[in-house]
């Protein structure tokens, strides 16, 4: 008998349960149905569908495959352009290199890197002189705006001034403006060899080493 009751009571139990399932389910659908009659009713904008991908493309919303497609041309565009970029300034810096050893300029493990409009120069130079006329061949090369000089010197000894070269400009006439005497120019020519191979060819522009004198 115990058995029995305890079996009666677990239906009783799953039927209340099958009894308030249903009637929430059927209180739901009651409920739902008042609200969409009120929202016709009162015409309250709700939620519609529309199919997706038909309408017009505003916002940067659903972009067409045109849209994309060009922004990948631009984008590979751009990595072949960053591309081309980074071998000129490799071919660059390898020129400079190779100049700076044609010149005879004594510098030991010599590297020049050259980034946009940049070069950064290391190494150890020789001597403050070979330091300085390094420092002019990258600087006076075109395309070139600005020196990173890294280099270290073995044998240090005075810098010299820096002169850059104007329309009008002589030799002579910088020789007097720093040494007081126009005819001092020779020491200013042969402190830019082998850069200057003649003392009329200067250039507006062109960057100039002016040494101490003893």
């Amino acid at each position: 008998m115990k058995n029995r009751i305890i079996l009666s009571e677990t239906k009783l139990l799953l039927i209340l349960k099958v009894i308030r399932i249903g009637i929430a389910k059927d209180f739901h659908q009651l409920y739902k149905a008042r609200i969409l009659n009120n929202l016709k009713q009162i015409n309250i904008m709700g939620l519609f569908s529309f199919i997706k991908n038909a309408g017009a493309k505003v916002f940067g919303i659903g972009k067409t495959t045109e849209a994309a497609e060009a922004r990948a041309k631009a984008k590979a565009a751009d990595e072949k352009a960053a591309t081309e970029e980074l071998r000129a300034e490799k071919t660059a810096a390898m020129n400079l290199v190779n100049t700076i050893n044609d010149l005879q300029l004594q510098v030991e493990d010599l590297s020049v890197l050259v980034d946009d409009d940049m070069a950064k120069i290391s190494g150890k130079a020789h001597d403050q002189a070979t330091k300085e006329k390094v420092i002019l061949v990258v600087g006076n090369t075109a395309g070139i705006a600005t020196v990173d000089d890294q280099m270290t010197v073995e044998n240090p000894e005075p810098e010299a001034q820096f002169h850059t070269v104007v329309s009008g400009d002589t030799l002579g006439k910088i020789a007097k403006k720093y040494y007081g005497n126009a005819m001092k120019y020779p020491e200013i020519f042969e402190a830019n060899r082998p850069m200057l191979s003649d003392p009329d060819k200067i250039y507006p522009g062109q960057v100039l080493r002016i040494p101490h004198l003893d």
